[in-house]
């Protein structure tokens, strides 16, 4: 059958398209934005990816999948009711195309993509060939897929749109639960409904808290691989053996990775992974940080307003300083009525700055200034390219 996937350029997407090729099913796909690293990796396996306008489905189009941010006046989704194809949710396919494995779950607000990736990394070293989905790319997958025929899978599984229901897993990791898309009571819930009815191990990071040593700094990447040691040791893993593969691990992309000397780039996007973030860096780097950061989504700012505003006074030092782009505005309906001058006005160690260029020329003014520069946000596919630039100086 031949599936097709609006929203293909995203992450999530992405990696389910390159899991759907590598389990044999024909896919196309459509995006707003065509040149991308994304892309150009899934026409390099034979996807053929259109523009966001309808023009990739046809009668010969078996399935369109979408995710929960395709609204409901998408092209693609119009033209996929006039054909009367049918459509599904992203969740429940890659549910679907998981469903020959043991599928190990990874959870929660902050974590869920490192741990991914290193619990696949241990299982794969440990020789447990394990089928893994993330929702970040991994330096030596293909994106965010490591394609295994192993027992088990390994996928991350988002809480935001609650669409975890979809899954049923064998056993699950909960990293963490804390207020991001909904209140931390709400996903406490819901993080206890998903894990009840799993048959194997649950590692519940809420309730354990451990260090286990990495190949990658921070506090929280030390938690991060206790609970994955914990959950290969529960699936079989020799305990040795797996904390040598942690030391071989070779990072996620956008999770603090490093562009030369002294430049980083990272998905932080909420208060949690912002304050974890900053203060890695800034134990690394006493001397001072720039950092520069993008909200995500006009309504998540909103949201966490007031929640951000005291982790940056908390966490800024004299000698550090925020740059605050606008938001990123993926377009479709939304209340545009809030934007960055807003945090900027409750944050005095903070600027403004228009667009990545400003950022760039604010910097390089500065530079002398700082020890560390870091670009930081979930959304915009810009921002490593701006690292890049920095570091290239």
């Amino acid at each position: 059958m031949k599936r097709h996937l609006i929203g293909i350029g995203g992450v999530g997407m992405s990696a389910l398209a390159t899991a759907l090729v590598r389990m044999g099913d024909e896919v196309t796909g459509a995006d707003r934005n065509l040149k991308t690293k994304n892309i150009d990796f899934l026409e390099s396996l034979g996807v053929r990816c259109h523009p966001d306008d309808g023009s990739g489905i046809d009668g010969t189009t078996g399935e369109v999948i979408v995710s929960t941010a395709i609204e409901s006046d998408n092209p693609g989704l119009l033209k996929a009711a006039s054909l009367n194809i049918p459509v599904t949710h992203r969740a429940k396919a890659l549910s679907r195309t998981l469903s020959p494995y043991k599928l190990v779950a990874v959870v929660g607000t902050c974590g869920k993509s490192t741990v991914t990736a290193m619990l696949g990394h241990i299982l794969s070293e440990c020789g447990f060939d394990p089928m893994c989905v993330n929702g970040a790319n991994v330096p030596g997958w293909e994106g965010a897929v490591r394609f295994g025929r192993g027992e088990y899978a390994v996928a991350e599984v988002d809480e935001s749109d609650k669409s975890l229901v979809a899954f049923k897993p064998y056993a699950a990791v909960v990293t963490n639960a804390s207020a991001d898309h909904y209140s931390k009571e709400e996903m406490d819930e819901v993080f206890d409904a998903f894990v009840s009815n799993c048959a194997g191990p649950v590692i519940d990071g809420r309730t354990l808290y451990g260090e286990a040593d990495v190949s990658i700094p921070g506090r929280h990447n030390r938690n991060n691989a206790f609970l994955a040691l914990e959950m290969a040791k529960a699936l079989g893993c020799d305990e040795a053996k797996a904390r040598a593969a942690l030391m071989t691990f070779g990072g996620v992309e956008r999770r603090l990775q490093k562009y030369g000397e002294n430049v980083y780039d990272d998905y932080a996007h909420n208060p949690e992974k912002l304050r974890a973030m900053w203060t890695t860096l800034a134990e690394h780097h006493p001397g001072g940080i720039c950092v520069v950061w993008r909200p995500h989504g006009y309504a998540p700012l909103r949201k966490m307003m007031d929640a951000l505003a005291e982790m940056f006074n908390a966490t800024i030092r004299p000698q550090d300083r925020l740059l605050l782009l606008p938001v990123y505005d993926a377009g479709g309906t939304t209340d545009r009525s809030v934007n960055s001058d807003a945090l900027a006005a409750k944050v005095p160690r903070s600027e403004l700055v228009a667009d990545l260029d400003s950022a760039y020329g604010w910097i390089s003014v500065h530079r002398s200034s700082f020890e560390a520069f870091a670009t930081c946000g979930a959304r915009d596919p810009d921002l490593p390219a701006l690292a890049a630039r920095i570091a290239s100086r």
